[in-house]
């Protein structure tokens, strides 16, 4: 089976947050089991830079830039074949994928990532030009759900067979909206523009499209799978989806252990694993004189790798810092987000100095270093469709603190007395977002630490379990047989 994986952004080539990681670990893990798995990614210049053995491909005659695009094929440092859209006019802009130098969304969006659809359109049909064809289109988030509209509505290939289409949604809160007067400008025909299309309340979806037109959907959780078809949790699209129930697949996001491990790490001071769990203190001693803090015995220490954002619950955490600085824990936050709660860490870091450190940015050889050196990596999300940082914190022996909501839910195991007995606890787990709660977590955390041979037992119960990527691998050739029978 061959199967085009589309998305904007791919570890380490280039990264804004873990999309990247799936868009590099799934293929791979895919070709691991026998499928034919390759990528289509947006040519930004890192992406040009970075890519081995690239190649021009063939030229494409694309609606949108002077002289069409071309299309290379290059490989990733995982081996993985990546076809990259090279299209200068359109991507070929330094720093983030999505946001312009002042933060804000780049104007044209609406067409470099129609150009990244109608591309994977192309591949997908017979008129694509190549000797690979995919039988499988596989959409990743809003920026690639123009695939499966012009696919569906054959726009760039009126004959023959299409290929079978999937769209995951990795966070539905990212929809990619856009002013209808552009329906024209991205090709789409005016009857597409119904609630039975991709219209979103006055709006173009580029998600609505992918769900609409797509043969299966998947999302990242189980859980997350059920939360998004209510109200509460579905962003305007819950009606949709629990209309489309039967093709709606939650499959659990997987963790590169080639990666993410405290084995084979070159970013920590001092390799570890399960059986020599005292050499992580190494890494918390460095981790401590990398953010100013007191080395202190008996403080445990909470890290933080995140978006620092509401949705993320870190107003939550700002919240509860001060009472919990007062029990005796410790803080190493690193992240970027909403300016007022950047602020507010800098803040309560120069009021608690040497107990609260903070790194504003992103910095992946540091966000290695915060889960090895942390006792406890937090989570508080009001909203997580799966979570890759707290399966990258079972791995570290970090035990995560969580909210129950989306793939939190599915993959932590509270640290109740009984679980912690069985062998079955893997980190804390609170239902509210609120300040309380949180806070309550906290203390809980903070007690377990104190009793060092029950929280050595919770830590290898955790680096125990195995999140690794081959049984998703296997659950997405699962669904992809239920619209593509692979003989």
């Amino acid at each position: 089976m061959r199967v085009l994986h589309v998305a904007s952004e791919v570890y380490p080539l280039i990264k804004t947050g873990g999309l990247a990681d799936v868009a590099a670990a799934l293929p791979a893990a895919q070709i691991e089991i026998g499928i034919d798995a390759r990528l289509l990614v947006p040519g930004y210049p890192a992406v040009l830079a970075k890519l081995a053995d690239l190649r021009p491909v063939r030229t494409l005659a694309d609606p949108w830039t002077r002289g069409g695009s071309v299309l290379m094929l290059g490989r990733t440092p995982d081996g993985v074949p990546c076809y990259v859209v090279d299209a200068p006019e359109l991507y070929g802009r330094p720093g983030n994928p999505y946001l312009g130098p002042d933060n804000r969304d780049w104007p044209d969006n609406h067409l470099r990532f129609a150009l990244l659809g109608w591309v994977a359109a192309r591949l997908g049909g017979p008129e694509g030009g190549l000797r690979w064809r995919p039988d499988v289109v596989h959409g990743h988030d809003w920026q690639s759900g123009l695939a499966p509209a012009y696919l569906e509505l054959g726009l760039e290939s009126r004959t023959g067979p299409r290929p079978a289409t999937v769209l995951t949604i990795h966070n539905i809160a990212y929809q990619g909206l856009f002013p209808a007067g552009l329906l024209g400008e991205l090709r789409l025909p005016a009857e597409s523009f119904t609630v039975d299309g991709l219209e979103y309340y006055g709006q173009i979806g580029f998600l609505k499209a992918g769900l609409y037109y797509a043969d299966r959907i998947s999302t990242v959780s189980p859980t997350y799978a059920e939360e998004i078809q209510s109200p509460d949790g579905g962003w305007g699209l819950h009606g949709l989806l629990a209309s489309r129930a039967a093709d709606l697949w939650g499959i659990l996001n997987g963790v590169d252990y080639g990666v993410w491990s405290p084995a084979v790490d070159p970013a920590l001071v001092r390799p570890y694993d399960v059986d020599s769990l005292d050499d992580k203190a190494a890494s918390k001693t460095a981790l401590r004189e990398e953010f100013g803090l007191e080395q202190r015995d008996g403080a445990p220490l909470f890290g933080v790798v995140s978006r620092l954002t509401p949705m993320k619950g870190f107003d939550l955490l700002l919240s509860a810092i001060p009472a919990l600085v007062a029990e005796g824990a410790q803080f190493a936050v690193l992240g970027s987000g909403e300016g007022w709660l950047e602020d507010g860490f800098r803040d309560l870091a120069a009021r608690y100095p040497g107990q609260v450190g903070v790194h504003v940015g992103y910095d992946e050889p540091l966000s290695h270093r915060v889960q090895a050196g942390s006792d406890v990596i937090m989570l508080p999300s009001r909203s997580e469709p799966c979570g890759l940082i707290q399966l990258y914190g079972l791995r570290y022996g970090t035990l995560p603190l969580v909210r129950r909501v989306g793939g939190l839910a599915d993959t932590v195991a509270d640290a109740q007395d009984w679980a912690i007995d069985r062998g079955e606890a893997t980190g804390f787990v609170f239902d509210h977002a609120t300040v309380e709660d949180l806070a309550w977590a906290c203390r809980r955390a903070i007690a377990l630490y104190r009793d060092p041979a029950r929280w050595r037992s919770v830590q290898r119960a955790a680096m125990g379990r195995d999140f690794s990527w081959a049984a998703s691998a296997r659950r997405y050739l699962e669904m992809y047989r239920t619209v593509y029978p692979d003989e």
